[in-house]
């Protein structure tokens, strides 16, 4: 059966001497139609692709010697005498056919070669040969280090998991009334029920506590905060009191007790702006503002100094560029622009430092983190260690590790809490109630890879009685 409208002319495609393939016994065959007879696809003598050589093609290449595709002038081969339409068939036809059979020849570079050659960057050079200077690099200058050796994998960002990540859900068919109703029960008369308490609250996502605050003054005309003070102690009560606030009603607290008072927690500042978005940190201020009559900004300003108040000023503002996409020539220019400033100066410039780890994209950041460990062989981490110092140098690892992978950055910071003889309970607190709804379940698969035992488990032997046991419900479960 002959394909319709293909080829048009009788003799097969093309008609003429001189079309692709020029040689005898060519794809596709003689008269007679599709599919060719005797002889298959491919034929055996002088078909597509040539017996000799293989694919990619011999010297010369692709396109074809003359005569070849394209034709020349007057060669009388495609498309010469065929019909637009048909001809555009024809050539789609080649394309499908050259596509299955591993590609269209050899791209420049090795890139997209045959073969499984490594790729690289696009317009990358050959394997073995020498990586070419970052755009704008002094070529001359032997303190640039080159761009790594071989060809570099391209920028790894952490895995994404997709759906909810969270260990504490919903609760179906949730009444606040009832709820509260629960909670007065558990706090009435001679004692109180702390796992009544524990069993509610532990089982309710955030927007479903936060409204029992309304709902018990409605029902009992109290202040369910200042009941659970009178009946709660130590660190259950500062865990359940975090547990019935708004994450950014939560976050301004913590920011309040880690400025005011004769010592600063540095630790908590960068933890908490580092890792929220553009709208958090917002929302932030603006309670902030509104909760004890300073902005945020004026509160950090005067409780810290030098370099790590801008760093936490920059970070406060919530600007940070929030696109996905990623410019690879942008990346090592700013990766160069960090090495200029630190590893290949006589001091460092923080400044640029500030300007590029507060406002670039994530994923650009991780993009230039990449450049930059190619680029002169030191993680970007490492290099801050060495030019910078104090609580600067603290705070601008923390961002940097933050950005790589969110996850890992908590999974350390509870170890920290947790190792050694005492327990920063403050710390072990804003993490476990921040992020039970956001990323828990890859903070405790982080946990788990780094440190050889269970979250779970870590939390079981360092905490005791009824705060453990809210602690556990947060944590979801061991792994």
């Amino acid at each position: 059966m002959s394909y319709p409208g293909y080829p048009p002319q009788s003799g097969g495609y093309p008609p003429q001497a001189g079309g692709f393939p020029p040689q005898a016994g060519g794809y596709p065959p003689q008269a007679g139609g599709y599919p060719p007879q005797a002889g298959g696809y491919p034929p055996a003598a002088g078909g597509y692709p040539p017996a000799a050589g293989g694919y990619p093609p011999q010297a010369g290449g692709y396109p074809a010697p003359a005569g070849g595709f394209p034709p020349q002038a007057g060669a009388g081969g495609y498309p010469s005498q065929q019909p637009a339409g048909e001809a555009q068939r024809g050539f789609d036809f080649l394309v499908d056919i050259c596509l299955a059979a591993g590609g269209w020849g050899a791209a420049p570079a090795g890139y997209g070669a045959p073969g499984g050659a490594p790729q690289g960057y696009p317009g990358g050079p050959a394997p073995g040969q020498p990586m070419p200077n970052y755009p704008g690099a002094p070529a001359t200058n032997p303190s640039m280090p080159g761009y790594g050796s071989g060809v570099p994998s391209n920028p790894q960002a952490p895995a994404v998991h997709k759906g909810f990540r969270g260990s504490i859900k919903d609760f179906p068919g949730a009444d606040p009334l009832r709820d509260v109703e629960v909670l007065r029960k558990a706090m009435k008369g001679f004692g109180t029920d702390e796992s009544a308490i524990i069993e509610l609250l532990g089982n309710r996502s955030n927007k479903q506590r936060v409204p029992l605050v309304a709902a018990y003054k409605t029902t009992y005309g109290k202040d369910l905060f200042h009941d659970l003070k009178s009946e709660l102690t130590g660190n259950f009560e500062k865990l359940v009191l975090a547990m019935l606030k708004s994450p950014s009603h939560f976050d301004a607290s913590e920011l309040r007790e880690a400025i005011k008072g004769a010592g600063t927690d540095e630790a908590c500042l960068i933890e908490i702006l580092s890792s929220r978005s553009n709208d958090e940190i917002r929302e932030i201020t603006q309670i902030y503002k509104a909760e004890y009559g300073k902005s945020l900004e004026d509160a950090i300003s005067s409780d810290t100094s030098g370099h790590f108040r801008r760093l936490l000023i920059s970070l406060s503002q919530g600007n940070r560029d929030e696109r996905e996409t990623v410019d690879v020539s942008l990346a090592k220019q700013d990766a160069q622009k960090l090495y200029a400033a630190g590893e290949n100066k006589v001091g460092t410039d923080e400044s640029q430092f500030n300007a590029i780890l507060c406002a670039r994209s994530k994923p650009h950041l991780r993009a230039v983190f990449h450049e930059y460990q190619q680029m002169c062989g030191r993680e970007m981490e490492k290099s801050i260690c060495r030019e910078m110092s104090g609580n600067v140098e603290s705070g601008m690892v923390a961002v940097v590790k933050c950005i790589k992978n969110t996850p890992a950055y908590f999974a350390e910071r509870l170890h920290k809490a947790m190792q050694g003889a005492g327990t920063k309970d403050t710390t072990l607190i804003r993490i476990m109630v921040s992020r039970s709804e956001k990323d828990m379940l890859d903070i405790r698969q982080a946990y788990m890879q780094t440190y050889g035992k269970s979250l779970y488990t870590h939390i079981s032997g360092d905490t005791s009685g009824d705060y453990k046991k809210l602690l556990l419900k947060l944590c979801g479960g061991s792994d």
